[in-house]
């Protein structure tokens, strides 16, 4: 019904959602001219938004029945025989909500049902919701075209960079899957994100870590030059500093962003969320390998360094400026110059990460 097409629109993966009533259903705009009439001026653009209004990808059964998988994907589940791995669980994207082979592809039919919708709220950004993410075929086109744009500078233009973001992709299964999953994870653990559109257009954490893929991938087929001008273009963009050759795995949110540095040898797991100001820094010579390993599921709070080869288990909890110089065990929860260990995850099986609880975890035996 009208109701439950409307009600999807900001609906958080953990519940919250915005108010339905606040939105016009599709159907009522489609019915009432007067109502459309008011939201949109312009004949040109009255006639774009009218023909996906008009023509939207799936039926309302469609679109919840994606809601529910997304919800599927990306809850904790349990197993009898004990926990279920960090990589399998939360963000793992499974064949029901992403199978190119199949033409699956939840994200990417969600993010336009919320675009198409964002457009009947807000006419002027009409245009500009359009060019971005609606007039595309793929999540993946969208993606270059965007990034392209952001990123272009007079030594290297839009579509120069829109064709090495989509012959990345291109070449890439495991990076399209990783996009997905690091759209979900911000879609899900940033209080401060309502739909997915919003996490694709307008978090900068969320660019610069595509971006960094892209490097990544002309990092690993012998193209260093032009992975390090990547980068830097990256870092004067969106003052975020991460080296093509860092390894940083799925399902990684950097919240906010600003002043974040990865190191060449550092390694990010499954899962991890990583807030602004924080400094995954190197301890010794050129060549040796000489930054932190940080585990699956792992929050490192704001402001927070850790330098050297040191590792970081999986589950930890780093607070906000914390200095770690020394390995911390897997599910520890660490504060202070220099670190030290205040607490322990009862639950191994928690994920810090995702519950984003910056002042201390009550699943701790603190």
């Amino acid at each position: 019904d009208d109701t439950k097409s409307s009600g999807l629109v900001g609906a958080h993966i953990d519940g919250g959602s915005t108010d339905p009533s606040s939105v016009p259903s599709t159907k009522e705009v489609e019915g009432d001219k007067s109502l459309h009439e008011h939201h949109v001026d312009d004949e040109a653009v009255e006639a774009a938004a009218s023909a996906y209004v008009n023509a939207l990808l799936h039926d309302e059964t469609d679109i919840d029945d994606a809601e529910e998988h997304i919800h599927e994907s990306t809850s904790i589940s349990s197993s009898s025989d004990g926990p279920v791995p960090f990589e399998d669980i939360d963000l793992s994207v499974p064949l029901s909500v992403y199978d190119p082979d199949n033409s699956i592809d939840l994200v990417w039919d969600l993010m336009r049902y919320e675009a198409n919708e964002e457009a009947i709220r807000e006419p002027i950004l009409v245009s500009f919701l359009h060019s971005t993410i609606l007039n595309h075929p793929t999540l993946e086109s969208a993606l270059a075209f965007h990034l392209a744009n952001k990123l272009s500078a007079p030594a290297m233009i839009a579509t120069q960079i829109m064709t090495l973001i989509k012959e990345a992709l291109d070449a890439s299964p495991t990076f399209r899957r990783s996009l997905r999953a690091d759209i979900l994870a911000v879609r899900d653990r940033d209080p401060a994100c309502e739909h997915l559109p919003d996490v694709f257009l307008y978090f900068k954490g969320f660019h610069s870590l595509e971006s960094y893929r892209v490097a990544n991938h002309l990092w690993k087929t012998g193209r260093t030059t032009l992975a390090h001008y990547l980068q830097s273009q990256v870092s004067q963009t969106f003052q975020i500093d991460i080296h093509p050759n860092a390894t940083i795995l799925e399902g990684v949110m950097l919240d906010h962003g600003t002043g974040i540095v990865i190191g060449e040898t550092a390694q990010v797991g499954h899962n991890c969320s990583i807030l602004h100001h924080v400094t995954l820094g190197g301890s010794g010579k050129k060549g040796v390998d000489r930054h932190p390993k940080v585990g699956n599921g792992v929050l490192l709070g704001a402001g927070c360094s850790a330098l050297g080869n040191i590792r970081i288990g999986d589950g930890c909890q780093v607070g906000a400026g914390t200095l770690v110089i020394e390995d911390l065990p897997d599910h520890s929860v660490a504060v202070g110059v220099p670190a030290r260990v205040i607490g322990t995850f009862v639950d191994v099986a928690t994920q810090p990460a995702r519950n984003m609880n910056q002042l201390g975890s009550k699943e701790s035996d603190e």
